[in-house]
């Protein structure tokens, strides 16, 4: 058996998550593997929206994040790999504790996401769910950063 039987990939459909995507693709057609696709609703748009708005924040987000995995899990079917997906409720905690239970959860042998690839004040401001995701990782994470024709992103 090859060691990489079961990748998970967060996605969000931003470019760097599909370039992410592309090389799970790579390296499952390699392997013989399965990916996992995990999108993870945004906890902290969900709370925002909700402050003086009678709009389905939490719907729209459901929505969106469902067309994402559809999309991507359509993209895993052309190239011919097994494929899962998993979408979560916006619960308090961090991306990187969603993907870390969806690890233990499907028993993923790597991660493989896409990252902006942020540096200096961005990534001090904006945070970095890739980083979040290396650091607490129980098993390897490949990281592949998202420079590619804005033709990419999946919207």
């Amino acid at each position: 058996m090859s060691l990489y039987q079961r990748l998970l990939v967060p996605v969000d459909g931003s470019i760097p998550s599909v370039r992410g995507l592309d090389e799970a693709i790579r390296l499952a057609r390699l392997t013989g593997g399965s990916i996992h696709l995990v999108h993870v609703l945004d906890q902290l748009a969900f709370v925002a929206g909700l402050e003086g708005y009678s709009v389905d924040v939490f719907g729209i987000l459901q929505d969106a994040g469902r067309e994402i995995l559809k999309k991507m899990k359509e993209r895993v079917d052309a190239a011919g790999v097994p494929v899962t997906t998993f979408l979560s409720e916006p619960l308090p905690g961090r991306v990187c504790d969603v993907v870390g239970a969806q690890v233990e959860r499907v028993r993923a042998d790597i991660v493989v996401l896409g990252t902006h690839g942020r540096r200096g004040i961005g990534r001090l401001v904006i945070g970095s769910d890739a980083e979040q995701i290396l650091r607490t990782s129980v098993v390897p994470v490949l990281l592949v950063r998202g420079e590619s024709p804005p033709e990419a992103a999946v919207r």
